[in-house]
């Protein structure tokens, strides 16, 4: 598979939120069309919707991963291993966490979380042979 990792990136930076830019990169291979994709992420932005949650970039990598396997298990695992990888390489996962919102301190700017998700939803679709 080409990388799309700049394409969500872009898509981040065109208006989509950090769930939808990732989801709709790679809607294709979740069966889905641009619009259904962007419709099914426009609530998991910003840590589902308050900051609270999962970064949304995470989120997106979850839900293209879930329809794009035949296997919950391997959805499961695969789901596993990005959020390992994202919270190793960005010390957390959850949204206001990343921002800095209690501690002042940005971990990492929207666009990077995107390109980290995207990165390792790749990874792991490669592992399933997408």
């Amino acid at each position: 598979m080409e990388s799309r990792i700049s394409q969500a990136v872009e898509k981040k930076n065109c208006g989509y939120n950090c769930a939808q830019a990732v989801l709709c990169t790679y809607c294709d291979l979740a069966g889905l069309d641009e619009e259904t994709a962007r419709n099914l992420g426009s609530a998991f932005g910003l840590g589902m919707g308050n900051m609270e949650g999962t970064c949304g970039a995470i989120t997106g990598a979850g839900m293209v991963l879930s329809l794009a396997s035949d296997d919950r298990v391997k959805a499961i695992r695969g789901m596993k291993q990005i959020m390992n990888k994202f919270q190793l390489r960005n010390g957390a996962t959850q949204c206001k966490m990343l921002k800095g919102v209690e501690t002042g301190k940005v971990l990492r700017d929207c666009s990077d979380c995107v390109a980290d998700a995207a990165e390792f939803l790749e990874e792991e679709l490669e592992k399933q042979s997408f």
